[in-house]
């Protein structure tokens, strides 16, 4: 009989212990103590509005400026982007300076600025804007001055010319556009992801075409002397039979790199991301681990660094049940925390392509892209505050 009974009381506390860890589980990934607000960045009836991963983030303090595409809402099924593409598409900004509670759109357009062109729109240019003509970048560029930004720009997914233009007002006005040289490579399709090293270096992570001309493969560059000129400094990974593409990096230390990539290989069924260290300035890469498994259709990463210390990766799910998530390291990337939902309320898989800060009141702020059908069927500019200190 006592056989028995202990026999019963191990299996009920096993059953115990399980049910608590899968509680617990559940609360470290659906809880929404960190979540601060919810708040629509940009929305217009009729329009759709896009991939914030594709222009870039920059923040001075509780200033916040984040780029993104417009065009207009058409509804070519589940599974497309349901942007008209007989149809102008252009960039926009949109501008909070309250740490991401209220925003405001600019239109650089309409000063003749970040133009739109080429075949990764997914609408077409605009008619009667005239295109300005790339320039090499002749004068050395502040790095380091206070209200520096700069933003990387493709008119090809597979690689082709890309261009840049630099502020020195927190993105007011742009110069440029200024031309990227190929540093050997077969072309370059250019997002923005840059790390201001000194007042005229900067180490740059771009992606390639592979030698098939396909997208995508990626790389580390830098300038030295305020983007007059760039150099080729590695590949971070092998060529693959699929893509590699959208890197998001940080700065460890004096020696020490970061760098996550958005992957997929024909076949694979999910997309996931991938992390790579350097520990030689970029010099050479190793793959450290894959963050996330699994993406869904493939979501890229933005990376940065915490005033804690710890590594934030945020990221979007293009797989019922449409989600936003983040992560956290805090051991410099070697392993990954719980996910962090974000967002759970996704009306499909045409989300995410998400860039994150920290403001200066320590809240993280998440844009993207996304579908709530509480709102209608337009996508839309959306951003998270949460609070990274309520995550263990």
């Amino acid at each position: 009989m006592a056989h028995a009974q202990r026999h019963i009381f191990l299996l009920v506390l096993g059953v115990l212990i399980f049910a608590s860890d899968l509680f617990f589980g559940q609360v470290a990934r659906a809880g929404d103590d960190h979540i601060v607000r919810q708040v629509v960045v940009h929305r217009e009836p009729g329009r759709f509005a896009g991939w914030p991963a594709n222009h870039g983030i920059w923040c001075w303090g509780n200033e916040i400026l984040v780029g993104f595409s417009r065009g207009y809402h058409k509804d070519l099924g589940e599974g497309r982007h349901n942007i008209d593409r007989e149809k102008p598409e252009e960039f926009l900004m949109a501008r909070s300076t309250d740490g991401g509670e209220t925003w405001t759109a600019e239109f650089p357009n309409a000063k003749g600025q970040l133009i739109p062109q080429g075949k990764s729109l997914h609408g077409t240019e605009i008619p009667g804007v005239p295109i300005p003509p790339l320039r090499k970048c002749t004068t050395a560029i502040d790095l380091k001055h206070p209200d520096f930004a700069m933003t990387f720009r493709m008119d090809n997914s597979d690689g082709r010319q890309s261009r840049f233009y630099s502020s020195h007002d927190r993105g007011k006005n742009w110069d440029g556009p200024f031309e990227l040289p190929q540093m050997g490579t077969p072309g370059i399709s250019a997002r923005t992801d840059y790390i201001v090293d000194g007042q005229y270096e900067a180490t740059v992570f771009l992606t390639a075409a592979k030698s098939n001309l396909k997208e995508g493969r990626v790389f580390c560059a830098r300038t030295t002397d305020g983007c007059q000129s760039f150099q080729f400094v590695s590949w971070v990974n092998q060529e693959i039979d699929g893509y590699e593409i959208m890197p998001s990096s940080v700065r460890l230390s004096p020696t020490h790199l970061l760098t996550t990539t958005r992957v997929r290989e024909p076949n694979s069924g999910p997309s996931w991301i991938d992390a790579y260290e350097s520990l030689d300035n970029g010099a050479t890469w190793t793959h450290l681990n894959r963050p996330v498994k699994d993406t869904g259709e493939g979501n890229p990463p933005s990376t940065i660094l915490l005033a804690d210390g710890r590594i934030c990766l945020t990221y979007g799910y293009r797989a019922e049940p449409f989600q936003m998530f983040a992560k956290l390291s805090s051991d410099n990337g070697k392993t990954w925390g719980d996910e962090i939902l974000l967002r759970s309320d996704g009306g499909g898989r045409d989300i995410g392509y998400p860039r994150s800060v920290q403001t200066a009141n320590g809240n993280v702020v998440t844009t993207y892209y996304f579908w709530d059908k509480n709102l209608g069927p337009e996508r839309h500019i959306a951003a998270t505050i949460w609070d990274p200190s309520k995550i263990p």
